[in-house]
């Protein structure tokens, strides 16, 4: 993944945590070009969806000035993660997916994961001090 320069125009692409979510992006459509076609408009479009709004939430929290908000999309980015991992295990129940591709992902999840909830708690952090 291309690491944010000091010249980044906008400030989501400041952010290491948004840097991780454009990968995961990356290893969840690399994963969903393997479905079935008959998957097209279920499980395909529902887990590519999520995943992008991880990272849209991320970018769009960046943008706002207060941290109420920021903390706001950060949550919402949280949510859809977990969305993400929830259609993961289901993929894998269903067979569209190994068991290795499976624990991959929810180990990127994982790290994912603990980096918003960071990201989040220093956002409220910002809101409670005076």
């Amino acid at each position: 993944m291309e690491e944010p320069t000091a010249a980044s125009r906008f400030p989501h692409e400041k952010l290491s945590v948004w840097q991780d979510a454009r990968a995961l992006v990356k290893s969840v459509y690399s994963t969903t070009k393997t479905f079935p076609k008959s998957e097209a408009f279920g499980l395909t479009s529902q887990l590519n969806r999520a995943i992008v709004s991880v990272a849209c939430n991320l970018a769009e929290g960046s943008a706002r000035t207060s941290p109420r908000d920021q903390a706001h999309f950060s949550q919402l980015a949280y949510s859809s993660l977990m969305e993400v991992s929830c259609l993961i295990t289901l993929c894998s129940d269903l067979d569209l997916i190994a068991c290795d591709t499976q624990q991959q992902i929810q180990n990127e999840i994982g790290i994912l994961s603990a980096r918003i909830h960071k990201l989040r708690q220093a956002q409220i952090n910002r809101i409670t001090k005076p």
